[in-house]
């Protein structure tokens, strides 16, 4: 098998050359590393960084997000997603002002909440130039090509075996610049899609460039089918102000705020029920829309009605659509008829 004694020499000069300027690389604070590494799991570095930024200039300190109000802090995560992230960033935040200082060794980075394998080896190698590997889609797919290897990539075993090869060769002194510089690579050059490989640094040793088989590797198992969840979504209007809740403290969106619904499809004359029941008053179907919102695992299909209503009760908070937008954090699946219902 292809050996990874070459990546340590080949790709920290290509690094110093070629690395984007972003603002988490500025310096080695953990707690700026660890926020960037938050936000990054899923979710694209240009969608991120403007989320940095206004994050970091609001809690510009570990104490700061720790004391955060919830939902000021979901306010500056709104339309990043898996909000579950920006709550287990504030755990581990007060974890760390209970400790009194950072942890600096991976086995306590790891126990922090919401920080996985791959989370807790970057800010290690980052931040405590430490020899831990941070093995990430781009890594996996960087050693996949770079070994001209079909195994497939989501497999465990696989991501177990590149990191211990990849720690085996890790760079005394250089070793958080090692760790950016695969993760740059996949990035930018070793993309999932039309690999630029005349522009990269492995080249000439990458078997996979070799084989002529890099654009069609990784090797991915096949798909679960997601989880189908069909919800009704209710729009309530009364006056100039709309029906917010707030959800169970369990399950998907926990503790977030969305408009009212249920598990269930409902037709109109059973949503005008539902809202009777619920002691608005229901004068006027005005409208119903569907929509389609994809989680990891799950896909909700929602049907949503706009109902004028006659009365405001107790169980809704009940603000205008600006004031939503202001002061509330509305997960997407519900921000999109937020959009589509401001009048």
């Amino acid at each position: 098998m292809q050996s990874f004694a070459l990546l340590p020499r080949a790709l920290p000069p290509w690094f110093r050359e070629n690395a984007r300027q972003l603002p988490w690389r500025q310096d080695r604070d953990p707690y700026r590393v660890l926020v960037s590494e938050i936000m990054l799991q899923q979710t694209r570095v240009e969608a991120v960084i403007g989320y940095y930024t206004r994050f970091l200039e609001a809690f510009p300190t570990v104490e700061a997000l720790a004391a955060a109000p919830e939902d000021r802090l979901f306010k500056l995560w709104e339309g990043l997603g898996y909000y579950s992230r920006a709550r287990n960033l504030q755990k581990a935040a007060q974890a760390i002002v209970r400790a009194g200082a950072f942890p600096s060794d991976l086995r306590s980075v790891r126990a922090l909440s919401g920080v996985g394998p791959y989370t807790a080896g970057a800010i290690c190698s980052i931040c405590f130039d430490l020899p831990t590997s941070a093995v990430d889609g781009n890594v996996l797919r960087v050693a996949a090509r770079y070994t001209n290897d079909a195994t497939p990539v989501d497999l465990p075993a696989f991501r177990r075996s590149v990191a211990e090869r990849l720690e085996a060769v890790y760079p005394s002194g250089a070793c958080g610049e090692f760790t950016q510089a695969l993760m740059e690579l996949g990035a930018t050059v070793c993309t999932p899609r039309s690999p630029k490989c005349a522009d990269c640094p492995l080249r000439e040793k990458c078997e996979g460039f070799a084989a002529g088989t890099a654009a069609a590797l990784p090797v991915k198992s096949p798909k679960k089918e997601k989880r189908l969840v069909r919800k009704t979504v209710f729009l309530l209007w009364h006056g100039d102000e709309m029906a917010l809740v707030r959800r169970k403290d369990s399950g998907l969106l926990a503790g977030m705020w969305s408009f009212p619904d249920v598990d269930e499809p409902l037709d109109a004359e059973g949503a005008l029920r539902w809202a009777e029941r619920a002691g608005v008053q229901p004068a006027a179907l005005l409208e119903q829309t569907h929509r389609t919102h994809v989680f990891t695992h799950i896909r909700w299909e929602m049907d949503a009605f706009t109902i004028l209503c006659g009365a405001e009760t107790d169980a809704f908070v009940w603000r205008t659509p600006g004031e939503i937008r202001r002061s509330f954090a509305l997960p997407t699946a519900f921000r999109i008829f937020l959009k589509e219902t401001d009048v």
